[in-house]
């Protein structure tokens, strides 16, 4: 490890872009917690997303969503995995700004749709052309996206480790989200 995390690292971006994989993995180099707010709403709820986007529907999930992500942000600094429509919100993006750092894991359609195609656990994807569902959705949270604090582009050919690698390379240039080791 380089240098302590200053503030929680909060993981952005279309559904497959890696946020978990690479949470994960950077959370493990940084010797800090990794959190997922799926999970969390998933644990709170004993029910899995599609089943609450099915019983009480998005409007309701994206307040949980909301709730978790205040709580988690206000915790001890870690790496933070989010669902795809999370950062689509104002007062979660206002709320990641206050307590910590967005970095969007920017994915081009081919790859998103390598690594969702075959996943019957995204509700959103759950129509007559899932391909066409996901290219409107990124097309939709592009300019969204665009206002994370970091980019960091997902490449086909990197292992999960090289992307978390490129991603601390990213935190590194910023002093506000990394200390320097001494």
């Amino acid at each position: 490890m380089s240098g302590r995390l200053r503030k929680t690292v909060v993981l952005v971006g279309m559904m497959g872009a890696g946020k978990t994989a690479v949470g994960t993995q950077l959370a493990r180099i940084l010797g800090v917690p990794f959190r997922d707010s799926d999970d969390e709403i998933v644990a709170a709820a004993s029910m899995s997303v599609a089943e609450i986007f099915a019983r009480d529907g998005e409007a309701f999930f994206r307040r949980r969503e909301s709730e978790v992500l205040g709580r988690l942000l206000r915790g001890p600094a870690g790496v933070l995995s989010t669902g795809g429509g999370a950062f689509l919100q104002q007062r979660n993006r206002d709320l990641i700004r206050a307590y910590g750092v967005s970095v969007w894991l920017r994915a081009d359609l081919e790859l998103l749709w390598l690594r969702v195609r075959h996943r019957r656990t995204r509700p959103l994807l759950q129509t007559r052309d899932p391909r066409a569902t996901l290219a409107q959705l990124q097309a939709e949270r592009t300019p969204v996206y665009s206002q994370a604090d970091i980019v960091v582009d997902a490449e086909r050919d990197l292992s999960v480790d090289a992307m978390a690698r490129k991603v601390l390379a990213a935190l590194e240039r910023r002093e506000d989200v990394m200390e320097a080791a001494r």
